[in-house]
């Protein structure tokens, strides 16, 4: 285990009926409030009225941003930074999934500095003080509404950035898990897909031999990612299942499971991003393609490491690494069927043809990420496998 400082500022306010709670917790940091929000859902399932309550009952001084699309976009970004300025906000608060949370965090960086936000994304400017961000999450999926990351698409240049400042923390987030229960079956699925790629992301790009505790920490968020999936999937008005899938996907990405590991990297996220950028498909969707044929491509590179996992998250039996490793792949990618999410490049409409341009813009996004390891020719083979018609690549 590496050395390492596990500190996370945000206050969770999780449960029934805590909704009524974010008037006064927002307008402690001010009574100037930006609500950021998504194209609808949460004005129709009540929750976008019961924040607009609280904080009028706060007194506070509310000023819309609806519309945030599923993969938010800077164009948007930028007309969010406008407003706060324009009504010189004090304050940030979003209400839904990842995606709302992210660029309100975007919106936080950028309406304190008279320079473009995308530079921030570029690497080209640092967060210093951005404006303090409260939350109402609506969807179990990113982890957004407890840690420091965001992720933004320039529809310019069809490229999908992301990075994470620890600034950008929100300082309070409220889970209520029955939000949950009006997101529909499919994108409930992705959500459970982002969290497991989460932590997936970290427990095999993990260099460190000696890792017992996270492992399991791992494993355990794995399983309970699944198996509260599968028990919204069977009864979608189920709470304690949206409980736990809700907790899950937060606990999967707010630095905890990352603690000790040293240096990690997010190769899946790296290639995922360009497919949405380029067809603004669901992010999980996209993952739950890319996961399977990433880790075909570390099967002869890790063949003990994805043993382990085979061993231990679905119980699979044997001595032979390179079967066990095999399989393992082979009962994830068959799990994600079971949900309903795709798992070929055909299923999301994107055609063969396009993997170089894809592999070109995924090593864009590396270099701003200084992912290692990665070329053309290797982006493009795992791409192949995800389209199903490659064996598995030498890497």
């Amino acid at each position: 285990m590496q050395n390492f400082v596990f500190h996370n500022p945000t206050k969770i306010i999780f449960g029934h009926d805590t909704i009524p709670t974010i008037g006064p917790e927002t307008t402690v940091y001010g009574n100037r409030v930006l609500l950021v929000s998504g194209t609808g859902s949460a004005e129709k399932n009540g929750v976008l009225r019961q924040v607009r309550e609280s904080l009028a009952a706060a007194t506070a001084t509310v000023i819309e941003h609806p519309g945030v699309r599923s993969n938010p976009v800077l164009s948007h970004v930028r007309s969010g930074i406008e407003l706060a300025k324009k009504h010189d906000c004090q304050v940030v608060c979003a209400v839904g999934g990842g995606s709302v949370i992210d660029e309100a965090k975007a919106i936080c960086a950028g309406a304190v500095v008279a320079h473009d936000v995308w530079k921030f994304f570029t690497g080209k400017k640092s967060i210093t003080s951005p404006l303090p961000l409260t939350t109402v999450l609506t969807l179990a999926a990113s982890g957004s509404e407890m840690n420091s990351g965001m992720v933004i698409t320039n529809e310019e240049t069809r490229q999908k950035f992301g990075f994470g400042n620890k600034k950008l923390h929100p300082r309070v987030s409220i889970l209520d898990p029955s939000t949950t229960c009006t997101v529909p079956l499919d994108y409930t699925a992705y959500g459970a897909v982002d969290a497991i790629a989460h932590v997936l992301e970290f427990y095999f790009t993990t260099l460190d031999p000696h890792t017992p505790v996270q492992d399991r920490l791992m494993e355990g968020l794995v399983l309970n990612s699944m198996e509260s999936c599968n028990r919204v999937m069977a009864r979608p008005d189920d709470y304690q299942a949206r409980a736990d899938l809700m907790w899950t996907a937060t606990l999967a990405l707010n630095g905890l499971t990352g603690a000790g590991l040293g240096k990690v990297g997010f190769p899946m996220h790296m290639i995922e991003h360009s497919l949405s950028a380029f067809y603004d498909v669901a992010h999980g969707a996209g993952l739950s393609v890319v996961i399977p044929a990433w880790l075909r491509s570390q099967s002869s590179l890790q063949p003990e490491r994805l043993a382990q996992f085979a061993r231990r998250v679905f119980d699979c039996r044997g001595e032979d690494t390179t079967l066990l490793a095999t399989e393992g792949i082979a009962r994830l990618e068959q799990w994600f069927a079971a949900v309903n999410s795709p798992t070929r490049l055909q299923q999301l409409n994107i055609p063969a043809r396009d993997i170089p341009e894809i592999a070109t813009n995924a090593l864009a996004l590396g270099k701003v990420w200084r992912i290692d390891g990665y070329d053309q020719e290797r982006i493009e083979a795992i791409l192949r496998l995800a389209d199903g018609n490659s064996s598995t690549p030498e890497c």
